[in-house]
C-alpha cells in the first residue's frame, strides 16, 4: 500500500486520561487510543506518558522516557476484534 501526501494526517495535540490517550488531528478528528494497545504506555507512569513530543512535523509521537514511537497513520488503521485488547 502506498501513501500519498494527501493521505497523510498530522497530529496537533495529545491529551491523557486514566485508560487512554487522545490525539487531536489537524483535520479536526480526535482519536481515543487505549494504553493497552501499547504495552510500554500501559506500564508507564503518568509523568513518563506526559513526556512526549511530535516527530516528523506531527506524523508521529515520541516518548523519550520509554523509547516509544507511534505513527498517526498506525492509529488510523482499522483494528479487527481479535487484535483489539
Amino acid at each position: 500500500m502506498s501513501i500519498s501526501a494527501s493521505d497523510i494526517v498530522l497530529g496537533k495535540e495529545v491529551r491523557f486520561e486514566d485508560e487512554k490517550f487522545f490525539v487531536l488531528l489537524e483535520d479536526g478528528r480526535e482519536i481515543g487510543v487505549p494504553y493497552s494497545w501499547f504495552p510500554r504506555l500501559a506500564n508507564a507512569t503518568e509523568a513518563e506518558r506526559k513526556n512526549w513530543r511530535f516527530i516528523g512535523k506531527g506524523m508521529g509521537i515520541h516518548w523519550e522516557d520509554i523509547d516509544e514511537d507511534i505513527s498517526i497513520t498506525l492509529l488510523l488503521q482499522p483494528v479487527s476484534r481479535k487484535d483489539a485488547k
